[in-house]
């Protein structure tokens, strides 16, 4: 799978991290930055992962910021865009089964190295429920639509 991934500098180290362990599972990652610990914007990051994803470039996205909160908010402005922020396995696992969601948010700050990798393969490997919840995207996308 062709992942993009993106994060600011709150988010930075973690999303190095996960990049190898995403190569490592087999998977293909675009880093849209940044690049250091110096501060950036994050909605310019979540921009440029979003139209990657949006746009059919790459199946999936990953967004780390400190707290999770601002990227998903981000995120979830763009068309075509379903973002959720997880923060254990659970809401990892919902995030996929229950939302088929296609960008994945997390802050870094509230996740270590473990249950990061932990969320992400729960993420990436857990198949979408389908049926209701289809029903429940559908009038999502209907909402969108609208705005």
């Amino acid at each position: 799978m062709k992942i993009a991934v993106g994060s600011d500098h709150a988010g930075f180290e973690t999303k190095e991290k996960i990049k190898k362990f995403l190569e490592k599972s087999g998977h293909e990652v675009k880093d849209f930055g940044c690049y250091s610990t110096d501060a950036v914007d994050y909605p310019d990051i979540a921009l440029l992962v979003c139209e990657e994803v949006r746009k059919g470039v790459c199946e999936r996205g990953i967004l780390l910021d400190g707290t999770g909160g601002g990227m998903t908010m981000t995120a979830n402005k763009i068309k075509g865009i379903r973002a959720v922020c997880a923060y254990n396995e659970m809401t990892a696992r919902y995030a996929t089964e229950h939302d088929d969601c296609n960008v994945f948010c997390f802050g870094a700050k509230m996740a270590g190295d473990l249950l990061a990798q932990e969320m992400v393969k729960l993420w990436l490997t857990t198949p979408f429920g389908g049926d209701r919840h289809q029903r429940r995207l559908d009038k999502v996308k209907k909402i969108e639509e609208m705005y």
